[in-house]
């Protein structure tokens, strides 16, 4: 295994600077049991460990439902540990509980719902819009793209590879229409969307503001649909998030050009501009910049982070369905914070470098990690085969830097 062997080197086990109890997202209670007895809300419920005595060997942390564990790990330093015992069943969680209610998520452009499983884990569920073989048309604007599940999946196990885990887990799955979604929704405004085809399949629209019509209606084969499911964050009730404008934003307008695209010295001021003149902000955005280079992906006009730990931690890799559109070209301009700044943390670059050599070669560890999914095959071989070529001209403009 490739991926085992990339996971093994050592520039994938540098230590993380040690967790205190400031450092972390939750401060939980030993004492307190998990239970799902009590309400029939659809917020998880604690009961003190005075009510029910636990199993011999076994603390109150046992009780806890992997999607409530995964948020409780979450720290300063990252989202999930790189040997994090929780990750295949959590994917497993995602991929198989039962859905117990469906509804369209509000806000955003394109169709999205928010799947509960029974134990109160909820998921974000993408659907399938483009099959694998399809690019996207060479005259679309990039911000009137599909958004593919199965980049977000690619996605997140790309993320992982990189050794950034900064994108919840997110696992494909086969949904039926009927069944996990029209016959269990009490979101009136999505059940009025369903409709038969004329071929015979169950489709359905939503609300939104980009293809949400019957012209670009989600039709099951016949109710069966792929999609991704990703784990969502904590409530930002418990645990608030700060939403951050990229400075290397596009002008989202058809004819206009942002800032950086016209003056070739923008990382001079952005550098002298709270919060990228100090700690790793900068860097870490870069880190952001050369993933969705890898992808594809020129959507990115926001980021988050947990405001608990104010700017000195992680950026969030939210939102990541427009990678993966296409694999005959490549887009310099997502490389512009890198070529303008040149600037690049030694071990991301280290990494990068690792992911060139033969024997952990960046097509074949994903390749290796898609394959677990539910969905397999994820991405189709020339999206494969353009990551290596895009992560060849990473490490040229990182070489032009260096040469500088």
């Amino acid at each position: 295994s490739k991926l085992a062997a990339l996971f093994e080197h050592p520039l994938y086990n540098i230590p993380v600077p040690e967790v205190t109890e400031k450092d972390k997202l939750f401060i939980i209670n030993p004492m307190e049991k998990f239970s799902l007895h009590s309400s029939r809300s659809d917020e998880w419920v604690s009961s003190s460990k005075a009510e029910t005595l636990l199993p011999t060997g076994k603390t109150a942390y046992d009780t806890y439902p992997t999607w409530l564990k995964f948020h409780i790990g979450i720290n300063r330093y990252e989202l999930y540990p790189r040997r994090d015992p929780l990750l295949p069943t959590l994917l497993r969680d995602l991929a198989t509980q039962r859905i117990v209610s469906s509804v369209q998520k509000s806000g955003g452009t394109q169709l999205k719902l928010i799947m509960t499983f029974p134990n109160y884990g909820q998921a974000l569920f993408k659907p399938m819009k483009q099959t694998r073989d399809q690019e996207t048309p060479i005259d679309f604007f990039y911000f009137s793209d599909f958004e593919r599940h199965n980049a977000e999946i690619s996605a997140f196990h790309l993320d992982r590879i990189l050794d950034f885990r900064r994108i919840p887990p997110v696992s494909g799955r086969l949904v039926n229409i009927t069944k996990e979604i029209r016959d269990i929704t009490t979101d009136k405004k999505l059940a009025k969307t369903f409709f038969i085809s004329p071929a015979g399949n169950v489709c359905f629209y939503g609300e939104c503001s980009y293809y949400c019509s019957t012209e670009h209606a989600l039709c099951g084969k016949p109710d069966r649909l792929e999609g991704s499911m990703a784990a969502l964050l904590p409530d930002k009730t418990l645990a608030k998030r700060r939403s951050w404008r990229s400075p290397w934003r596009r002008s989202y307008h058809k004819s206009k050009k942002a800032e950086w695209e016209l003056n070739p010295n923008y990382c001079a001021q952005v550098r002298e501009t709270p919060p990228y003149n100090r700690g790793r902000r900068l860097l870490d955005l870069i880190d952001m910049t050369i993933l969705d280079f890898l992808m594809g992906n020129m959507d990115r006009h926001h980021y988050e982070t947990f405001e608990k730990f104010g700017n000195d931690t992680f950026l969030l890799h939210l939102d990541n369905g427009r990678g993966f559109g296409t694999h005959s070209r490549d887009e310099p301009s997502i490389l512009a914070p890198l070529q303008q700044c040149c600037s690049i943390k030694k071990s991301t670059y280290l990494r990068l470098q690792l992911l060139a050599t033969q024997p952990y070669r960046l097509s074949d560890v994903l390749r290796e990690a898609l394959a677990t999914d539910p969905l397999a095959p994820v991405l189709a071989e020339p999206h494969l085969q353009a990551l290596d070529r895009r992560l060849g001209k990473v490490l040229v403009v990182v070489g032009h830097c260096l040469a500088r």
